[in-house]
């Protein structure tokens, strides 16, 4: 089985049964290796290797996108990717057009939402590492996805909860142009204030005068 999956993260049980297999051997070898732990299942059919099988450490991302079918990672996950705010997420969120849903798996905790499938986009395929790419929010699509899933949320009180920073990584004409393509007033409120915090950040960054070293210093 090693060699038949190679560098792959994840695996499948089709995998396993292509060519003249008897499938109910097949799933009982998936039950010992499970039992043993020298697998993970994240749902039904869809497996990965437990160390130290494992030739590449899946990335999170990568699995939620596997997980998830139609899906793209979103919200706190994405924000903490992008460095945009300071805390760790042990939860990986997603957003999707199927009903909601949460798998609690060995290697992590995986929620997904539903979103309006006017609202699916903002989304692009990023390069995780060398060898793993995932559909991953925008920075500003995730912060908009943030806003939309949490009640109350475009006051500036939640969003200075939120403590962001780094935000010279947002752009904000694609957060108007966002907000404005999804027809949320609530999503228009969030990015005014968005967008003052932002330019505040920069004229105070360039307000810093810069440091000129002598040698004797």
């Amino acid at each position: 089985m090693l060699e038949l999956i190679g560098d792959e993260p994840t695996f499948k049980t089709g995998l396993l049964l292509a060519g003249d297999i008897e499938p109910a051997q097949v799933y009982l070898q998936l039950a010992r290796w499970k039992k043993a732990g020298r697998i993970y299942q994240l749902r039904c059919g869809l497996y990965i290797l437990a160390p130290p099988y494992q030739k590449t450490r899946p990335h999170p991302f990568l699995l939620a996108n596997a997980m998830g079918r139609a899906s793209y990672v979103s919200c706190q996950s994405a924000l903490a990717h992008y460095s945009l705010i300071p805390e760790f997420v042990p939860v990986t969120i997603s957003f999707s057009t199927t009903r909601p849903t949460s798998w609690e798996t060995p290697v992590g905790i995986f929620q997904y939402h539903h979103i309006k499938k006017d609202l699916f986009f903002g989304y692009q395929y990023l390069q995780l590492d060398e060898r793993q790419s995932a559909y991953v929010a925008t920075p500003e699509k995730a912060l908009l996805d943030l806003v939309y899933l949490t009640p109350k949320a475009a006051t500036p009180e939640y969003l200075r909860e939120l403590r962001l920073h780094n935000l010279e990584v947002l752009d904000t004409s694609k957060l108007r142009q966002q907000a404005e393509t999804s027809g949320s007033l609530k999503l228009v409120r969030a990015v005014e204030f968005i967008s003052a915090e932002v330019i505040s950040q920069s004229v105070e960054y360039e307000s810093i005068p810069a440091r000129i070293d002598s040698p004797g210093s």
